[in-house]
């Protein structure tokens, strides 16, 4: 019985060394988890980063709301459930410029992304990640697709996200829990 209990946890140790520590937390002391692509697991979202990151003059970020650009203005709140996430994505032209601020009531993981209409998703970059009550800046469109956030709430609070934008965007559309929906620009409101 000894013997078949110390297997069991050395089994349960080289599990743990060669597949639990690369695919959750991206800890690979040994290189299998790389060599086995076991480490894009933990972060799949570290190769569209390293892609987005690559391009200049993207994406400048700003810690308070920037400047209006001219063009179409959008004002969106939504309240994020515990453990729950939206996405909200502007239709946008290669070259084309946004502004925009959100903030939330307590911190969000976010990913700031876009992907072409021509490639789709597999050809998706990220700009920023992170965790954050709030991020803002100007935005250029590098291809003409889909831009925006993904955010999720990873508290046990209800979390309220208001985003205000301006700029050259044609349209809109939310991804959620709901499935894909088109969305037209509300303008802010009047103050």
């Amino acid at each position: 019985m000894l013997t078949g209990t110390a297997v069991a946890v050395i089994g349960a140790a080289l599990l743990a060394v060669f597949a639990v520590l690369p695919a959750e937390y991206g800890i690979d002391p040994t290189g299998f988890g790389t060599a086995t692509r076991l480490t894009e697991i933990a972060h799949p979202a570290n190769k569209y980063l390293a892609r987005g990151l690559k391009r200049t003059g993207v994406f400048t970020p700003s810690d308070t709301p920037p400047a209006p650009e001219p063009g179409a203005k959008d004002h969106w709140s939504f309240e994020i459930g515990p453990y729950e996430g939206i996405e909200l994505k502007y239709v946008l032209e290669q070259g084309k410029p946004i502004t925009f601020f959100w903030s939330a009531t307590g911190p969000l993981d976010y990913d700031m992304h876009a992907h072409p209409f021509d490639g789709g998703t597999e050809l998706t970059e990220s700009y920023s990640i992170a965790k954050a009550d709030h991020l803002g800046g100007r935005y250029v469109a590098a291809f003409t697709g889909i831009h925006g956030w993904y955010w999720q709430n990873r508290s046990f609070n209800r979390v309220p996200l208001t985003l205000d934008a301006s700029g050259k965007m044609t349209g809109s559309k939310l991804f959620g829990p709901f499935g894909e929906q088109d969305r037209a620009l509300t303008p802010p409101p009047a103050s």
